[in-house]
């Protein structure tokens, strides 16, 4: 069952546990998905939770979000990333219809609804958003006259415009060119050092997990294996979930070590 403490005011500083799977199990009706999951986050770092398609990363994500609990075993979660307002979640891509006129100000204050505050506070934290997504400037313009890229880093600001403790981004550089990807995964990597949001990215890209992660949360088999970054791409199941896209980032990385 979940499990949440009581209320704390301060948000969590640096090494401090955000959020704790234990035992945790989950599938839905008879179907098990997910079993026997063990995870720590810590305030600061950036996660990237990977796996093939197919393997339980939506589940880990519903999981994660809290949307599904989980069978067996114990969540935890900071009571500062528990609060709906505290939490942030990234999709694959918008959901408004291309036919309703929206500029890119009202689709990030989109990211506000249900929330109070008052409209200093919203003006603030909109431009902060905006500035933080690589959007400074473009409030006024057409959302749908938006760059792929552009768009994905209004689904950021939507996401940031509630000052979340904890981003969760679901295949969030899908569709995007190779410039668009870096650039947007350079926007993450600043939200990270600057110690804005803990940050759980999820992808069946091993190659940007391998560049940009300080931990890593691998799917596979039915169950979780999870840790630091180089520790979790040393193990043989990565090689199992990703084969020939494990052998070819392996062998680049041997080549650039051999160059230097």
């Amino acid at each position: 069952m979940s499990d949440i403490s009581p209320p704390r005011s301060e948000d969590p500083v640096a090494g401090e546990c955000v959020l704790t799977l234990e035992g945790a199990s989950f599938g839905y009706g008879t179907k098990p998905v997910l079993a026997n999951v063990d995870l720590r986050v810590e305030a600061g770092q950036l996660w990237f939770v990977i796996g093939p398609n197919g393997s339980g990363k939506t589940t880990m994500l519903r999981a994660l979000l809290g949307l599904l609990a989980p069978r067996a075993g114990r969540v935890w979660r900071h009571p500062q990333h528990a609060s709906r307002e505290r939490l942030g979640f990234v999709p694959q891509r918008c959901e408004i219809s291309p036919a309703l006129p929206t500029s890119v100000r009202e689709f990030v204050s989109l990211g506000t609804v249900g929330i109070r505050r008052p409209r200093r506070r919203r003006e603030a934290d909109l431009a902060w958003a905006l500035e933080r997504a690589g959007l400074a400037g473009m409030a006024r313009r057409s959302y749908w006259s938006l760059s792929g890229g552009q768009r994905q880093r209004a689904l950021v600001a939507r996401a940031l415009v509630r000052r979340p403790r904890l981003l969760l981004l679901d295949e969030a550089t899908e569709g995007m060119d190779a410039a668009s990807e870096e650039s947007f995964l350079a926007t993450l990597g600043e939200l990270h050092h600057g110690g804005e949001a803990t940050l759980l990215f999820v992808t069946h890209r091993l190659d940007i997990a391998a560049r940009h992660a300080t931990h890593i949360a691998l799917v596979h088999g039915g169950g979780l294996r999870a840790g630091p970054r180089d520790a979790v791409l040393a193990l043989p199941e990565i090689e199992e979930a990703f084969g020939h896209a494990a052998s070819r980032l392996f062998s680049t990385a041997s080549a650039g070590r051999s160059e230097r």
